[in-house]
């Protein structure tokens, strides 16, 4: 496999969640050409089984790559758990960046030493999350209290960042934390920085709230120097383009770009029939 310091960094989410590491990677690496792809025709990720997530993401990266990518950030928690272990051995020579949620930031701010961890049921029920969570349990001594939040990516999906369902879902999760002294909350999912602001007012102003997309940035930006990938400034000062894939509604895509990030992209409809070899 040949990289190319000039070929674009795939960044890959089941929907627009992924958007809110996108912005840190685009914030931190402005130089670099970025290429979005959200599986919003198959959204959510978060309820199905494990072994059709591990398809979608090995049948993506493998679209991406004939997009020739240089490296890949998998901004979705559900798709890391479940599936960036194989990505890795099935694509040795491809840098592939994970997300994960902060338990060990969260562990550093906790007072109560009681963390909330807001995530979906598949990250939170997955071997790498709960072997991660017990370690960070172990050393730091502390307990996470895991809040498994159905539907409230669907809602983040579909644009209802503020909507009475969208309220309810976030106090229905957040109360039940709260109640047993969690002083942390950790957003254990990328669509969930979209609605941080609402999961602030309901939780109130002496709860931290801990997301994970800017060290995401910061490691790829690490993984990107060490296999000296890192594109050179262009001559021409000019953003870098950013373009996106979407399996679902290219508008929708399009304006969530526009909405969430303020930033323009070229956006292009994709069959949710990909091949995976």
């Amino acid at each position: 496999m040949q990289l190319r310091s000039e070929a674009p960094i795939g960044v890959f989410d089941s929907g627009i969640g992924g958007l809110s590491v996108l912005r840190h990677v685009h914030t931190l690496l402005p130089d670099e050409s970025l290429l979005y792809f959200a599986d919003s025709g198959f959204a959510p990720y978060g309820e199905k089984p494990e072994q059709v997530i591990v398809e979608r993401t090995v049948a993506i990266t493998a679209f991406l790559l004939t997009q020739n990518i240089k490296a890949l950030v998998v901004a979705c928690n559900t798709a890391t758990a479940a599936a960036i272990a194989g990505l890795r051995t099935r694509y040795p020579d491809l840098p592939v960046v994970g997300v994960e949620p902060g338990l060990k930031p969260a562990a550093a701010l906790t007072r109560t030493g009681t963390i909330g961890v807001l995530a979906t049921a598949n990250t939170l029920s997955s071997e790498k999350f709960l072997k991660l969570e017990a370690q960070v349990a172990h050393d730091a001594g502390v307990r996470f209290l895991l809040q498994a939040c159905n539907g409230l990516a669907h809602q983040i999906e579909k644009g209802e960042l503020r909507s009475r369902e969208t309220v309810q879902l976030v106090e229905r999760y957040v109360a039940p934390l709260l109640a047993q002294q969690a002083d942390t909350l950790v957003l254990g999912c990328t669509h969930y920085p979209f609605v941080e602001q609402l999961i602030r007012e309901i939780a109130g102003p002496n709860v931290a709230i801990v997301d994970t997309g800017e060290p995401v940035a910061r490691q790829l930006q690490r993984v990107l120097t060490q296999r000296g990938l890192l594109r050179d400034a262009p001559t021409v000062d000019a953003p870098a383009p950013v373009l996106a894939y979407s399996t679902g509604s290219s508008s929708t895509l399009s304006l969530a770009f526009t909405k969430l990030l303020q930033l323009d992209a070229s956006v292009q409809a994709v069959s949710g029939t990909l091949a995976s070899s």
